[in-house]
């Protein structure tokens, strides 16, 4: 059913796509990372499955791939568990399909056992069924980019460039060694939680363009400001990002807006609280990937349930909505920023 407005109280209600594998704290499905295929219509969502540490397997413990025709009704075609590439854990994960050879790649973000940071690395097949992960290549380590850590990639096409925003963890006077012992350092304090960017022209070879959106000094979001999807809107992006005050909040963030004229600088429009958040539990609402395709508009976030749980859900509405939407948040900015 489409939606006319977008408000909390409107996500909270949203369509339900995947549930958790037990009803209480540190059991997530989430982590969407959508990708629309104009050749064939339809919608490949990643999404994962995580229990708490200690519940083995724990953590991040599987990737699936599912397919819909009419984005809200999803179909699993393929999964990928943490032991068949070796890790701790697996993040969030996204397909797409390289429109100059029509061939699939699969982005993963995982903890390497090796150093315990979480690094990006890419499939590649010509069909999602074929990805093997006997054959991942590593795209981006966190160590070689002065980074204690880089996961969550997502990509945006954009006059023939692609733009892979991931998050980052930004070293501090309190990171070391140590901080990578429990194979999670956006959960020690002993970092800073941003967003970087990444640009290609063909998927294949990336240049690494930096740090482009980082947490406040004194705000709601002055631990984490990861921007997890874009839109691009009246002639300018729009970024969806995850905040939170404290590495308390690591798991449990809320949703605010950026915009930016050229994917690099970017200004936070949500200075003084989060724009969505979930109403029950922790208040997290995270993880929002956007689509405008055509008319409509498609929102994929993960949620906070009343049990602490989080469980996976979408809303189909209008791109003028998401407009609207985006203006009140503007609008509302220029008083409180």
């Amino acid at each position: 059913m489409q939606v006319e407005q977008i408000t909390s109280e409107v996500l909270a209600e949203g369509h339900i796509i995947r549930k958790p594998l037990s009803s209480s704290k540190g059991y997530w499905a989430g982590a969407p990372g959508v990708y629309f295929d104009k050749t064939d219509s339809l919608f490949y969502l990643s999404y994962r499955l995580r229990r708490p540490r200690g519940i083995i397997p724990d953590r991040g413990a599987e990737t699936r791939i599912a397919i819909s025709r009419d984005g809200i009704t999803f179909d699993d075609i393929w999964s990928l568990k943490k032991d068949s590439i070796q890790t701790p854990s697996i993040e969030r994960c996204l397909p797409y399909r390289n429109p100059h050879d029509g061939q699939w790649q699969l982005f993963l973000s995982y903890v390497d056992p090796t150093d315990g940071r979480w690094c990006i690395s890419v499939l590649k097949a010509r069909s999602i069924e074929q990805f093997n992960p006997k054959m991942i290549r590593r795209l981006l380590s966190a160590s070689e980019l002065g980074l204690e850590g880089i996961k969550d990639p997502w990509i945006f096409e954009y006059d023939g460039m692609f733009y892979m925003l991931v998050s980052v963890a930004i070293p501090t006077s309190e990171t070391s060694e140590q901080s990578h012992a429990t194979y999670d350092i956006f959960n020690t304090g002993q970092c800073l939680s941003a967003t970087g960017l990444a640009t290609s022209s063909d998927l294949e070879d990336w240049q690494w363009e930096g740090v482009v959106f980082k947490p406040s000094d004194t705000s709601w979001d002055r631990y984490c400001r990861r921007i997890n999807s874009v839109i691009f809107q009246e002639g300018k992006f729009w970024g969806f990002y995850d905040g939170g005050k404290s590495y308390r909040e690591n798991y449990e963030e809320k949703t605010g807006i950026a915009s930016s004229p050229d994917m690099k600088n970017w200004q936070c429009l949500s200075c003084n609280a989060p724009v969505l958040v979930s109403p029950h539990s922790s208040n997290c609402l995270r993880y929002l990937d956007a689509h405008i395709i055509d008319s409509r508009a498609y929102l994929y976030y993960e949620i906070a349930r009343p049990d602490g749980a989080h469980e996976l859900r979408a809303i189909c509405t209008t791109s003028l909505a998401v407009q609207n939407f985006l203006k009140q948040v503007h609008n509302h900015s220029q008083s409180a920023c």
